[in-house]
C-alpha cells in the first residue's frame, strides 16, 4: 500500500523547525551534525541546504554566515549564492527548449550559427560543445577570475585563436568556454539575448524567482558575501565579472530555487521528454560513457545510485546539485566560498540522507 505523500512525510519525519524556514528531521540528525561541523571547523563561512522527496521539503537549513562581519545568518529560502557551474543545467534547459521549438539543431555545425568564429582544423557541433567533446580548451592562468565587462560575443576573443585539443568526438574535456559558445549560438539562432531567453523560457515558467544572472555593479540585498579561503581564514573574493560566461557559471540562486528546479525534472515540467531526456543521458566516446550529458553530469554515486546534476566551483561560490530519479530526491547545497575542499563531507551528507530515506 502506498501512503499519500503528506502521510508519508508525517510518519517518516518527526521534524524540528528551524528559524528562517528551516526543517531538520530528527532521524537525519547525523547529516545536521556533519554540516554544522563544517562551520565549527571553519572550513566554510556559510552553507544552505534544501532536500526534496517527491516534491516535499524533508530537510532544509542554513549554516554559518552569509556575511562574517555582520554575522548575518544563512536563510536556505532567501540567501542568494553564486551557483557556479550549476548554471549549466539551467542553460541546458533553455537549449532543450530551443531544440523543441526547432530554432537550433544539436547536430548542426556551430559555424552555421556563428560563422565569424575562426575556422579550426575540424568542424564541431552544438552537441559536442554542450557535452564537452568539441576539443575547446579550458581556463589558463587567471582567466577564471577575469573582471572585464565582456559581452558573450566579445568574450570569445579570450580563446578563439587557440587550437582544438583533439578531434571533436574523440575525447572529453570539461570547460566553461564550451557553454559560452553554446549561449552565443543560441543568441544568434533565436535573435534573443541569452539571458532574456532563459528568463522567459526557464526561470519564469518554473517560478524560480530568486534565480538571476549576476550583473556587475548591481547590489543584490539578499546575496551572501562571497569569500575565498587561505591559511589564516576567509577573505572577500576577488572582483569578477561572470556575465559573459552566464551559461557556464554566472547565475545566482538560492538552495530552495535550485531544489525546485531539479524537482521540475522529476515532475517532467520542463517540456516534451524527448528533447530533454537526451540532455540527462551520458554521451559516449569510443563506446565508453563520459558520465556527462548535455550540460548535466550523469553518473552514479559510490553506492551505485544513479543521479544527474552538477557540481560547481567558481570565485566565491561552491555548489552541489543532484537529482536522484529512482529515489525521487533532489539535493541542493550552496556555499559562499571558492573551492573549500569539502566534497568528501558533502558526499557523506548526501549518503547519510539517502540511507535514512531507504531505512
Amino acid at each position: 500500500m502506498t501512503l499519500p505523500l503528506f502521510t508519508y512525510l508525517k510518519n517518516l519525519f518527526v521534524s524540528k523547525r528551524i528559524f528562517g524556514g528551516g526543517l531538520v528531521p530528527e532521524n537525519l540528525s547525523q547529516a545536521d551534525v556533519l554540516l554544522q561541523g563544517l562551520i565549527e571547523a571553519r572550513k566554510i563561512p556559510g552553507l544552505a541546504i534544501t532536500v526534496l522527496k517527491e516534491g516535499g521539503t524533508i530537510f532544509q537549513k542554513g549554516y554559518g554566515y552569509a556575511d562574517l562581519d555582520t554575522k548575518k545568518g544563512v536563510n536556505p529560502r532567501k540567501t542568494i549564492f553564486r551557483i557556479a557551474s550549476v548554471s549549466k543545467p539551467i542553460a541546458a534547459t533553455a537549449l532543450a527548449q530551443m531544440v523543441e521549438e526547432g530554432v537550433i539543431d544539436l547536430d548542426t555545425s556551430f559555424y552555421k550559427y556563428v560563422p565569424y568564429f575562426p575556422i579550426k582544423q575540424y568542424d564541431f557541433t552544438i552537441r559536442q560543445l554542450a557535452s564537452h567533446t568539441a576539443g575547446i580548451r579550458g581556463y589558463r592562468g587567471k582567466e577564471h577570475g577575469l573582471n572585464k565587462p565582456y559581452s558573450i560575443k566579445e568574450s570569445i576573443q579570450i580563446f578563439k585563436d587557440s587550437d582544438l585539443l583533439f578531434e571533436p568526438g574523440t575525447s572529453y574535456h570539461y570547460n566553461s568556454f564550451d557553454w559560452v559558445m553554446v549561449s552565443l549560438a543560441m543568441q544568434e539562432a533565436s535573435g534573443v539575448p541569452f539571458d532574456e531567453y532563459v528568463r522567459e523560457k526557464v526561470l519564469l515558467p518554473l517560478k524560480l524567482y530568486n534565480t538571476t544572472p549576476e550583473v556587475a555593479g548591481i547590489k543584490y540585498p539578499k546575496a551572501a558575501t562571497f569569500y575565498s579561503k587561505n591559511r589564516i581564514g576567509f577573505r572577500k573574493a576577488i572582483p569578477v565579472n561572470n556575465w559573459y560566461k552566464l551559461a557556464g557559471g554566472g547565475f545566482l540562486s538560492t538552495s530552495e530555487d535550485i531544489a525546485n528546479f531539479g524537482n521540475a525534472y522529476l515532475q517532467k515540467k520542463v517540456g516534451r521528454e524527448h528533447p530533454w531526456s537526451q540532455f540527462v543521458t551520458s554521451e559516449m566516446v569510443e563506446n565508453k560513457p563520459t558520465y556527462y550529458g548535455l550540460g548535466w553530469q550523469v553518473s552514479r554515486d559510490k553506492k551505485g545510485r544513479a543521479f544527474y546534476g552538477h557540481i560547481g566551483n567558481g570565485v566565491g561560490g561552491y555548489s552541489n546539485f543532484f537529482v536522484y530519479p529512482k529515489q525521487q530526491v533532489v539535493f541542493s547545497l550552496l556555499v559562499n566560498c571558492t573551492n573549500p575542499e569539502i566534497q568528501q563531507e558533502l558526499d557523506e551528507v548526501v549518503d547519510e540522507i539517502l540511507n535514512n530515506l531507504k531505512a
